[in-house]
């Protein structure tokens, strides 16, 4: 379902709401209204709690091999400065550009590091928010709730705690993840 498909099918549900007026909400049209935080999800879940420790892992991994290359950068400086006055003009010209080198290496390195660590953690919470997106549907249909928003991006200002299904979310979504490893 596209975003076109679904903004025109919440302005014809919040039309239709609109129209059938306060009895409508009175016969409990509102009970079966509810909102999930996603952010929430992603950071308590099984699922989101692994994908923020394999990323930690990673960046732990890219971080040692920045670390290590930065030695050797500061090395190979401490050593043109040790050394820079007694060596020949040439030598020292081409430690001077060796650092150079190096250093814009480095700074390449992190750069591209960053940006796959990047392109991973929108990966991971591309396929997590693909997940609940399918699972909060069928908790919605299972449920018989007439509409379920993202508290966060819907706007949602004030909800009745009651109408928070988030921690629900959360542990029907552990539960089918448990299911998976088995």
């Amino acid at each position: 379902m596209g975003t076109r498909t679904r903004v025109t099918g919440l302005l014809v549900l919040g039309l239709g709401l609109a129209l059938a007026g306060p009895p409508a909400l009175a016969q409990g049209a509102a009970g079966r209204i509810a909102y999930v935080d996603v952010q929430k999800v992603l950071v308590r879940s099984m699922a989101g709690l692994a994908a923020r420790e394999q990323l930690e892992r990673e960046k732990a991994a890219m971080q040692k091999d920045v670390d290590t290359r930065r030695t050797e950068v500061d090395k190979l400086r401490e050593e043109l400065e040790k050394k820079g006055l007694v060596l020949a003009a040439d030598a020292k010209r081409e430690k001077e550009e060796s650092l150079q080198r190096k250093v814009r290496d480095l700074r390449r390195l992190a750069e591209d590091l960053e940006k796959e660590l990047q392109r991973k953690e929108q990966k991971l919470t591309q396929t997590i928010l693909q997940e609940l997106t399918t699972l909060v549907e069928r908790v919605g249909k299972e449920r018989n709730f007439l509409l379920i928003m993202e508290r966060r991006s819907a706007g949602v200002i004030y909800g009745d705690p009651e109408g928070d299904i988030t921690e629900d979310i959360i542990k029907v979504y552990d539960q089918e993840k448990a299911k998976e490893k088995k």
